[in-house]
């Protein structure tokens, strides 16, 4: 849980909405900046919500979202857990959540999110930073629910996502579309390029798709044996890490007008999965406290 029964601020609490904010700020800020972006605009047709209003209104509305969840986030993260206030916004925090995450992930019913050219479905192309929200969906019922599901319960569901994007956009990286499509962010990595001066551009892309789905399958196994847990999250949170340094060696993460572009965007909801990483390490800490 977030908060023991005694209600004792806790280094959890402080790094989980630390977190949030930090993502949902930069989010926010960079959605409002830009207006046009292509995953709202996959929303809004397949709700057929164009005529209604003008997009540049879904577009603000998403980004005050973010902003709203980034700033009441900062704000929880050091307020002291036991007053009223916290739970309340905890609550709104959740809900917030929820709700932004879910017309994302209606859409992957559009076709538009699959590659056509390798059949469509599973071979994700735009859909690519969609199935990122299940992680903030997993957060979201988390928070909403954290005094009422099981420690067990609270760890697949937020093991869930992060199963979803390793084994879903790992398997994309045996694809050629996908290794060339990473060629510049692993070019630009003082911790990865090395690795293109010892492989091709396509057997590179393999060999992190099979980390990528070693380091799920390593976490599944430290949900199961829960001795080995610390040991074995490390090579999910490596890659949840490795992404957000993409953020400074990258030069199209950042962006002088809307702070990040949409790549950056991608690579910033990472954050998310690290908050899902610290739910499966401490919920049982935190549950066997209270």
């Amino acid at each position: 849980m977030l908060i023991s029964a005694n209600c004792k601020p806790n280094l959890f609490h402080l790094i989980t909405y630390l977190l949030l904010s930090i993502s949902c700020l930069l989010l926010g800020s960079s959605i409002l900046n830009m207006g046009h972006h292509q995953h709202f605009d996959l929303i809004i047709d397949l709700f057929s919500m164009s005529h209604l209003f003008p997009d540049n209104l879904y577009y603000r509305l998403a980004g005050l979202c973010f902003l709203l969840v980034g700033s009441l986030s900062l704000l929880t993260s050091f307020l002291r857990p036991q007053l009223p206030l916290t739970c309340l916004l905890e609550k709104g925090i959740s809900i917030l959540l929820i709700c932004m995450a879910i017309p994302p992930l209606i859409s992957l019913v559009n076709n538009a999110v699959w590659i056509a050219d390798l059949g469509g479905f599973p071979a994700i192309g735009a859909g690519q930073g969609i199935i990122k929200y299940w992680a903030l969906l997993a957060i979201g019922i988390t928070l909403l629910f954290q005094n009422k599901l099981s420690s067990q319960s609270i760890i697949w569901i937020n093991f869930s996502p992060i199963a979803i994007v390793l084994l879903w956009i790992g398997g994309m990286k045996f694809t050629a579309i996908e290794a060339n499509g990473i060629q510049t962010l692993i070019a630009s990595s003082p911790f990865m390029s090395w690795m293109y001066s010892m492989w091709s551009i396509q057997t590179t892309s393999n060999l992190i798709g099979i980390y990528d789905i070693l380091a799920t399958l390593l976490l599944c196994l430290g949900i199961i044996f829960r001795q080995f847990m610390l040991i074995f999250m490390l090579p999910a949170l490596m890659v949840f890490l490795t992404t957000q340094t993409f953020i400074f060696s990258w030069d199209s993460a950042l962006s002088s007008t809307s702070i990040l572009t949409t790549g950056g965007q991608f690579l910033i909801k990472d954050l998310w999965f690290i908050i899902n990483l610290i739910f499966i390490l401490l919920t049982p800490l935190q549950t066997q406290n209270n």
